[in-house]
């Protein structure tokens, strides 16, 4: 495995590829000498699979490093958008992120966070290929900005498209977690009578899964079923463009468990048409699905977290670079936004410079792991 780190507070300085031990992500601390942190340490553990709070905690040691010279180009503000803005979401009108995109367009034009205007643009496919594949054809250009998950992380791992290497990584804005959920006539009580029904057959549930395989909602039923003992690559997957394909193909009885994000099901669960029998958080929830266990309520080790992360084309500047980690900030820190949170159960983990770079290189080392057992990842 390989792991790419900066040398030691010097921005600009091209990262260096080094070995790492299976499991593990090498970091170079200010004092010059190697420090080897695991992934598999009690936070991970604890938080779960791309835990922005487990992650953090991992890149602790080389976060601290560069925070002087990160603070350095989070102060450049000489530049800004001269052209109408694209957000670019990774899938179908309808899924997560396009409603986080368009509630982040309104937020820009009625705070004036944004001096241009802001245009949502839908480019589903390819877990995300075509938008990051988008991205990567406009080196240097400011004005257009992909609204995502880890899905560029994933690419990587499997060898598909543009992966996150070849783009640029601008924030977090905000984390949720994926709900499990069935139709309300569906003879699934549990998210443990799923399991003990996978276990005699891997194949017995088809499974609706958006938009890709290898991203947070197909990772939240593959770790459940690695948990309990399932070869998670044997599950009978349908993959839908988003979120709303995948939860009316449910509605319509052609799958009959679909993993999406809990945001998503707030109003078909208010509706009465569909029931959660899981959560993949680490705690309950509150509110709406507060009466939703989690996996390990059930008895199964199994914690996902789903990132909003905000993606650039290469190659931004660092007045570029520096714009948009402020209006991303001042954006997170409206009431609007917070309160879109509260109601789709979202948290408030915010990560720029620096701390992001490590924590998706972080990421990169958890997820290499359960899509190697998923065989999703790229052969040598």
């Amino acid at each position: 495995m390989t792991m790419h780190v900066e040398s030691c507070g010097r921005p600009g300085v091209t990262p260096a590829a080094i070995a790492a031990p299976p499991g593990r992500a090498i970091f170079r601390p200010c004092a010059g000498e190697w420090r080897v942190l695991h992934t598999s340490s009690a936070a991970v553990k604890r938080h779960g699979l791309g835990s922005v709070r487990s992650l953090r905690k991992l890149t602790a040691v080389a976060a601290a490093c560069v925070l002087a010279a990160s603070g350095a180009a989070l102060g450049q503000t000489t530049w800004k958008p001269d052209k109408p803005i694209e957000i670019i979401v990774t899938c179908q009108p309808g899924c997560g992120p396009d409603i986080a995109a368009r509630n982040i367009q309104k937020i820009w034009q009625d705070h004036r966070i944004v001096p241009v205007p802001a245009v949502v643009v839908n480019k589903a496919g390819g877990g995300g290929s075509v938008a990051y594949a988008y991205l990567q054809q406009r080196p240097g250009d400011g004005h257009a900005l992909v609204l995502s998950g880890a899905g560029a992380v994933v690419n990587t791992i499997m060898g598909r498209g543009t992966g996150h290497r070849e783009i640029t990584p601008v924030a977090v804005m905000a984390a949720e977690y994926v709900g499990i959920a069935v139709r309300t006539d569906s003879r699934l009580k549990s998210g443990r009578e799923l399991m003990d029904i996978l276990r005699k057959d891997p194949q017995a549930i088809p499974f609706g899964v958006s938009n890709s395989l290898g991203n947070a909602n197909h990772q939240a039923i593959a770790l459940a079923m690695k948990a309990e003992g399932i070869h998670p690559a044997k599950a009978r997957i349908a993959v839908f463009q988003s979120g709303g394909q995948s939860s009316a193909a449910l509605l319509g009885g052609h799958v009959q468990v679909v993993p999406a994000s809990v945001g998503l099901w707030v109003s078909p669960l208010k509706a009465g048409q569909v029931r959660l029998i899981a959560v993949s958080s680490p705690t309950r929830l509150r509110g709406d699905v507060a009466h939703v266990p989690t996996w390990r309520e059930q008895g199964i080790d199994a914690v996902v977290s789903v990132w909003r992360m905000i993606t650039a084309p290469p190659g931004l500047s660092p007045a570029q670079l520096a714009f948009w980690q402020d209006a991303l900030k001042k954006t997170t820190e409206t009431l609007e936004w917070k309160r879109e949170l509260e109601q789709n159960h979202q948290s408030d983990e915010f990560i720029a410079g620096a701390e992001l770079a490590r924590t998706v290189e972080a990421l990169h080392v958890q997820l290499r792991a359960l899509l190697t057992e998923l065989d999703l990842v790229k052969k040598p």
